[in-house]
Order: structure tokens, then sequence, then C-alpha cells
């Protein structure tokens, strides 16, 4: 019998059942189930149990916090259950099933998107500088663009359109690559299937408007004629080709004797999607995306403009946090191939100042806190460049009217913004910079809708909170700010090292627990501890103890035991156990005993990012021994196994 089997059989029965799981994983934390009818768990009942520690619904997914014992627990479960256990990526698919048709779309659609962001903005930022350096008259008294009298500046704006081509015309490349990537098939094949919708064969996307029907160029097949039609930066002629192929190479690969697989899935799966994508799905694609884009461009253009840009404004914050804000993403691009041009990207960038505005009028409200300044003065600078989650989650949501302030004065922006005309030529850096992408005769207004996205959250903010400091609702203690040691990455035992003293685990900025933008964590469910935004790569042990638990397979938390009992565990990013262990190595096993500086776990944080994780590392105190508590030390800059970042009293 195990440790909590008893347990185990009470907490089958409470969700509902063996019948009722549709997959079940865990992470170094959690449980996470995937109940075929959520309504049939007993949440109160569960959270009495007497290992869990909380529960929340997330995702499509019912997640038991357990604490650093989950492996153990997890493992009885199954076995009183009677299942057998999942990958996370099989129960985060399972968990779509409890989304509506809508939830599913938007998902896939930001998941397809995700990996191709960091181009798009490159191309975005390009284009948006060969529109200053060649549309922009500048020179002679206005009379000429910086091209005209430059060869350097003329033979620059031509190489970069290499770049902007490749990122936007080729665009369908990415898209098709993306889809199989996340499906899990092929990827080779869907940037083959991809490159044959913008083969230079084909006549370009942009020019089939100005070409007479009966010079467009075609297949003659006997019995049939296809228009060789290009699908340049077209992205729904994409996306249908791309699950189709994905559909059709799993399909065949069932019915297909694995002997001669090799051969017939990719030539069948590949030949047939070809085929498709050129006479039914692009025309399909195509004419779909000009009827998307017809209807939000003859929205934006029609008296009640003002209407839908107030609300899109507004509620575009909110999606960045639920991770729909991607979505946007395809309509802005078929905008652009349709008309030249988007008006909701403006607004996008609108919004991101407005958040970095608030979080400004923060900065000076709590001028007197240093504490709140390590956190709210880097937010406010990296959202101001287009990059808003550290200011959402740190500063704006934490005190909730910041987060309002900025929503209503990205609506004012938006409103006048889109009342205005505004376009982008492209999608741009979501920030200060985003004004490279606008159209260069859109520049002056685009440049007056940024001091409204900017004054009004700013204000409004100012007079809310200063309001909340009158009335005493608002923390703004005054914390010393201790000194910043030299980065190191310590990869050797500490030398120096002193019983009761736990040091920097990681080289980086220490944060409240409190500040982490995972409620597990930041309302200590766990345990209280820190957390450090990492400089360096490379856990290392804080203390003298013993590793009491590896996350095996994903490698990204362990946890270790101190002498006196206290029981620590590390975290490295949010939700990075769906990474399963790409981008982390582990040096360590359960059972071994560390010194103070030795490594734990390296980190490849561009991964992390690349992944769409945030690499804050968290330290919890799951079990305080007999320490007489554990004094934190946060607010300061950290050298990994130099600093003391905690005390056991």
């Amino acid at each position: 019998m195990g440790t909590y089997t008893d347990e185990c059989r009470k907490l089958l029965e409470l969700v509902g059942g063996k019948d009722n799981i549709g997959a079940v994983s865990h992470c170094v934390t959690r449980m996470r189930f995937v109940l075929n009818d959520p309504k049939k768990a007993d949440v109160e009942a569960i959270e009495k149990l007497p290992s869990v520690k909380g529960t929340f619904t997330q995702a499509g997914q019912f997640q038991v916090i357990i604490g650093n014992t989950v492996s153990t627990y997890y493992n009885d479960f199954i076995a009183v259950a009677g299942i057998d256990g999942v990958s996370k990526d099989a129960v985060k698919n399972a968990a779509k099933k409890n989304q509506n048709i809508i939830q599913r779309m938007m998902s896939n659609l930001a998941e397809i998107f995700a990996p191709l962001i960091p181009a798009i903005i490159v191309g975005g930022l390009i284009l948006g500088f060969r529109n200053v350096i060649g549309e922009i008259k500048m020179i002679d008294g206005g009379t000429k663009t910086l091209i005209e009298v430059s060869q350097f500046w003329a033979g620059a704006h031509s190489f970069l359109w290499l770049i902007g081509e490749a990122i936007f015309h080729f665009l369908p490349v990415g898209i098709v690559w993306s889809i199989t990537k996340k499906m899990g098939t092929t990827q080779m094949l869907g940037i083959v299937l991809g490159i044959t919708l913008v083969s230079p064969q084909l006549l370009n996307a942009y020019d089939v408007a100005t070409t007479a029907a009966a010079d467009i160029p075609f297949w003659d097949f006997g019995f049939a004629k296809v228009e060789m039609i290009g699908y340049q930066a077209q992205v729904l002629p994409a996306i249908l080709a791309g699950f189709t192929l994905v559909y059709l190479e799993k399909g065949i690969r069932k019915i297909c004797p694995s002997v001669i697989s090799m051969i017939v899935v990719p030539f069948f799966s590949l030949l047939i999607a070809v085929i498709l994508a050129h006479t039914v799905l692009g025309p399909i694609g195509w004419k779909i995306g000009s009827v998307i884009s017809n209807v939000v461009n003859a929205g934006l253009a029609s008296t009640f403009n003002w209407l839908f840009a107030a609300v899109f404004g507004f509620l575009y914050a909110p999606l960045v946090i639920t991770g729909l804000h991607h979505m946007s993403n395809a309509i802005d691009l078929q905008l652009i191939s349709d008309f030249g041009g988007t008006n909701l990207w403006p607004m996008i960038a609108l919004s991101n100042i407005a958040q970095g505005s608030a979080v400004l009028a923060m900065i000076f409200l709590q001028k007197r806190d240093a504490k709140a300044k390590e956190v709210s003065i880097p937010a406010c600078i990296s959202c101001y460049l287009g990059v808003t989650e550290p200011a959402i989650f740190g500063v704006n949501l934490k005190y909730g009217f910041p987060f309002i302030c900025a929503m209503i004065g990205s609506a004012a922006a938006a409103v006048v913004s889109v009342g205005s005309g505004v376009r982008a030529a492209a999608i741009g850096v979501g920030g200060l910079p985003g004004i490279l992408s606008i159209l260069p005769q859109y520049i002056p207004t685009f440049t007056i809708c940024m001091v409204i996205s900017i004054a009004v959250p700013f204000v409004l903010t100012m007079i809310v909170g200063k309001k909340k400091l009158a009335s005493g609702k608002m923390e703004t203690a005054d914390v010393p700010v201790v000194a910043a040691t030299p980065a190191a990455a310590a990869t050797a035992a500490i030398l120096d090292y002193k019983e009761g003293e736990i040091r920097a685990f990681l080289s980086g900025k220490v944060i409240k627990i409190e500040d982490v933008p995972d409620k597990v964590f930041s309302e200590k469910v766990l345990g209280d501890g820190l957390a450090i935004e990492p400089t360096d790569n490379v856990l290392i042990a804080p203390a003298d103890g013993e590793i009491i638990n590896v996350m095996d397979g994903s490698f990204h938390a362990c946890g270790m035991a101190l002498k006196n009992g206290v029981e620590i565990l590390f975290h490295i990013g949010l939700d990075t156990v769906s990474m399963n262990g790409d981008g982390f190595e582990c040096f360590v096993k359960e059972g071994d005993t560390v010194k103070a500086g030795d490594r734990l776990i390296k980190f490849d944080p561009e991964k992390i990012k690349a992944a769409g994780h945030p690499t804050v590392t968290m330290m919890v105190i799951t079990d305080e021994g007999s320490s007489g508590g554990i004094e934190f030390k946060t607010g300061m800059e950290a050298a990994a196994g130099k600093t003391v970042v905690a005390r056991c009293l």
C-alpha cells in the first residue's frame, strides 16, 4: 500500500470517479486533471483532504495542488484509479475538449502565430524604417526623401527589402511549418507545401488585381485548367493547406503498412495537399480572408467606427492576459495584404503605451517605495518598448486601478486613431517604436494618439492613486535598497558559507513571491519564499543539504532539504513543465548530498522565452523544519552563491 493510497481513493471518488477522468498528469506541485464533466468534482471536499493545499481550474484543466510529494501522490493515485497517466501535452490537448469551438479556434490560431511573432516584429520594424527613409520628405526643405539624396541610404532601402519580403511575402511558408510543428507531423513537408504557395513560377498575389483575367497564367491538364496564382502574404489559404496536409499525413499513416510508409505517406499526403491547395483551398481561403478583411475594414470606416475602436482599445489588454491577442495578427496581415495597411495594429501599439503610462504614474505615486520601483521602473521601460507582461502582471493587475485606467486611456487613443484613419504598413513593436510602422502620412496624427495614450492613463492613475494613498488603501512603505553585488554564476561549493544562510540560487533581481504572476506561488499556497529574475542560467544550491526530489523528464524543478529540516522547492520559469525538458540539463538526482554553490540545473533562458514562458525562478519554503522561521531579503540585485537572500532564524 502506498503512502497516500487511502486519500487517493477519496480523491478519485471526489473528482467523479474513473469514468469522469479524461486524462491526468502532474507537474512539480500539482495534479492536472481533464475531467469529462467538471461539475462532478466536489471542490470543497477535495480542498479538505489532508495533502491538498488548494485547487483551481485553468485552460480546461482541474489542478489539485499537492506540493513536493506530488510525484509519489500521483503514482499512488494512478495505481488506485487503475488508469495510465499521460504526457503534459496530451493533457493540454485533452483539456481543449472543455473549451467551446470558438475558444479552441482562437487557442489554435494563437499557438500557430506565437512562433512567428519574432520574425513578424522584425519585419515590421524594417518596413517601418524603410518608410521613414524612403517616403518621408525631410531633406531640402521637405522636398526630397533621404534615399533621393544619399546613395548609401538608397542602397540600404533596397537591401532591407530582402528581409521584409522574406518575412511577409513568404509568410505562408512559416504558417504551414508552424501548423505541422504544432500538430506533430513532418515539418519539412510543411515547408515544401508553403513554398509551393509562393513559388516564383506563380503570378504574385500582389499583381492579381492589376492583371487582366485573360493574362493570368494557368496549368492546362486537357480536361481542366488551373490558374497559376501565388498566395504571398495570404493567411487563410496557408492555414487551410497546412491543416489539410496534417490530417492527410495522419490519415494515410494509419492505413499504410509500416514497411512502405516512408515513401507512400509523404508522397501522397504532399501531392494531394498541393493539388487541393491550388484548386480548392487557396481560392476559398483567399475569398474568406477577403470577406473578413472587408467586413473589418468596413466597420473601421463606418459611421460607428468610434464604437468599434473604443471597444477594441478597451478590451485589448485583457486579451493579452488570456493569450488570445495573437488572433489579431491574422486579421492585421490580411488587412495589409488587401488594403496596403491596417487600422487595428496602431490601436495595439497604443494599448501597450497606455499600460506603460499607468506604470509610470505608479512610479511617481510610489517614489518613496524603493522595493516597488525595483519592479515598476523596468516594467515601464519594457512596456514602452512593446513587452507588456511585466507591467500588466507585475504592477497594474496587482493594484487593479492602474490596469483599468490604462484601458480607458487606450480606448480614448483608439477612437482618435481610427477616427483619423491612421494605418500601419506592417506589424511592428507594440510600443513607442511602433511609430516606425505607421504609414508616413499618418505619423503626425499617430503622434497625437500616443500623447493621449500617455497622458490619460497617467492622469487617471495619479488621481485614483492619490485618493487611495490618502485613505491608506495603498501600501507605500519605505524599503531600503541593498547595494547590488556583481553577478557571477557559482559553479563550485562556497567556501565562506555559514550555517543557516540561504544564498542566492541565481544571479539577478530578487523579488517578492507575491509579485510572481502565478497565484499558486504569489498566494503562498505551497509556502512563503521569494523569486529571482535571472541574469544567468545555472541554478545552484543556496545552502548545504540533500536533494529530495527532481522533476524527472522536464527537469524544470527540484527540491532539497537542509540539515535543520527546512525543505526548499525551486521552480524555473512558469508553466515550463510543458517544455518536457527541452532546454534543461540536470546535474543531480534524488538522494544526492550537495554543498552550497553546487550546480543543480542548467537552463536555456532563450528557449524558455521562445516557448512563451517567463524565466522568473521561485524558491519556496515548503517546510520550516526545526528553524524558528525564515527571514527573506528582496528588492536587490543578487550574485549567485554570494548574496544572502534568506536566513534561518
